[in-house]
């Protein structure tokens, strides 16, 4: 049996289906559906069962869970505006501490989910360095939540038994449960089909025109890619970046879906909120020395071809 947190969010359920093209089915699947629609990304899964996040941490804390083979562990609150402080350090940091500690008395592999957010403005670069990690300054709880959580392994010396993945701007299907979390994609594909326009923030750091700011846009099914193969290969532990290695603008993004549309490109640059402007990761950009130096060589799908598939699914409104 595989243990599957947050196996119902996004990067989860995308997982879930990833182990059930590889023939796993025998599988927990881990999370809180609370009156969100991502009890959607379930449907046509197939796992052996399912547990409420809070009964399960219950039962891991009184022993009541038979032996995994493995654990990963997606689950957390990934929200970058939420001011509830003490909610992230409960969900993503101290579930996560008895997960691994479970996991590394029963000597099985425990891969779990860190984040680029944890690299804050950048300023310290973008490797997964193990010797920079204390130096690091995130811009969100959020973020903190899962530097915290990098820290504890490091300082107590676990490093070596974990494997963590700092996910950079992931998008694609499933995603469409998380409100304003949602890619930029997501959220804005109806308005370019159908009014002929996308609107992006305007730009508040001179070394960026409008919507020229950078990230790291990495594609759902690339992602999965590689957790399978960090699943299959438990001996390859510490922390790994998880993007393309090759950061592209959000007006690449726009013209991409206005050419899947075929429309004219059509972008209004507006205001950012005053609340995300002392936050805002003008640049990412993931060093992959990590995971290739483990065997990893799979090529990365291109940005264009990555827009374009996943609009067919956005088009259709189908899931992974």
């Amino acid at each position: 049996m595989i243990i599957l947190t947050g196996g119902a969010g996004f990067i989860g359920s995308c997982f879930l289906w990833k182990l059930n093209q590889e023939g796993i089915k025998d599988i927990l699947v881990v999370d809180h559906l609370n009156n969100s629609e991502k009890w959607k990304n379930l449907i046509g899964k197939n796992y052996h069962d399912y547990i409420q996040k809070n009964d399960f941490f219950n039962a891991v804390i009184s022993r009541q869970v038979p032996k995994p083979q493995a654990i990963v562990h997606l689950g957390a609150c990934s929200s970058t505006t939420l001011s509830d402080a003490d909610y992230y350090i409960k969900n993503n940091y101290e579930y996560s501490k008895v997960l691994a500690l479970w996991a590394f008395e029963l000597r099985i592999p425990f891969v779990y989910a860190s984040s680029a957010a944890t690299y804050g403005n950048g300023e310290f670069g973008y490797d997964e360095d193990m010797s920079k990690i204390r130096n690091l300054s995130p811009l969100n709880m959020y973020g903190f939540s899962k530097h915290m959580f990098d820290l504890w392994l490091l300082n107590n010396n676990y490093a070596d038994r974990a494997t963590g993945v700092k996910f950079f701007n992931v998008f694609g299907p499933n995603e469409y449960h998380k409100g304003d979390m949602r890619s930029m994609i997501c959220k804005n594909f109806d308005d370019v089909l159908d009014k002929g326009i996308i609107k992006l923030f305007k730009s508040y750091n001179t070394n960026y025109p409008d919507g020229a700011q950078r990230r790291d846009f990495v594609y759902i099914k690339d992602v999965v890619n590689v957790l399978w193969f960090l699943l299959k290969n438990p001996s390859k532990t510490g922390i790994f970046n998880l993007g393309t290695g090759k950061s592209r603008t959000w007006n690449d993004i726009a013209k991409s879906m206005f050419i899947v549309a075929g429309k004219k490109l059509n972008i209004e640059y507006i205001d950012m909120p005053n609340s995300l402007k002392s936050k805002y990761q003008y640049f990412t950009e993931a060093k992959m020395y990590n995971l290739k130096s483990i065997g990893y060589d799979k090529p990365f799908i291109e940005l264009e071809d990555s827009v374009k598939d996943y609009c067919y699914y956005l088009k259709n409104k189908s899931y992974l």
